[in-house]
């Protein structure tokens, strides 16, 4: 870092209490953790917003369970961690039937939920970062369009999300 080539560094773990000490270096811009719609992670972003720093979401998708391209008719391979689905993932089949309000009241950090299943694709710049959210209707058979269900922006240093 002294000699200029490195401007900064960030950190993956899930440990709160080392993560707490290490948002706190001089140099620090993000420490990154596991966090999904499954997954809600609130003593881990508290360093990181607390100290201003970004968290950057390891597992966003589950493992790609949240896909939806995974089922049971093109079963995983015997050593892969997800040929022992959860139980909550019988629960998905369309998309459609999850409860928003219950996603919504367990997690205050998520700011958009629609219960279809679909991806993300994220930009970051200098000056600000784009969220866009494409959903299909359908899993189940091939062919599904993909449209665009919602789209937020973050202006660099800012805090939260606005709808694009």
């Amino acid at each position: 870092m002294a000699r200029g080539l490195i401007r900064a560094y960030a950190w993956s773990t899930d440990d709160p209490a080392r993560a707490a000490v290490f948002v706190k270096g001089p140099h620090c811009a993000a420490a990154q953790h596991a966090l999904n719609v499954l997954t809600d992670a609130p003593e881990m972003l508290r360093p990181c917003e607390e100290a201003g720093l970004a968290s950057v979401n390891r597992s966003p998708l589950a493992m790609g369970l949240l896909t939806g391209k995974h089922a049971d008719r093109r079963p995983l391979g015997a050593g892969d961690i997800r040929s022992r689905p959860p139980a909550w993932l019988r629960g998905f089949g369309e998309g459609a039937g999850a409860n928003r309000d219950t996603y919504l009241a367990a997690n205050p950090h998520l700011r958009f939920y629609d219960g279809r299943r679909g991806y993300v694709t994220v930009a970051l710049g200098r000056e600000a970062a784009r969220a866009d959210f494409r959903t299909v209707p359908y899993v189940t058979r091939p062919g599904a369009p993909v449209t665009a269900a919602a789209s937020f922006v973050t202006a660099a240093g800012g805090p939260g999300l606005e709808p694009a």
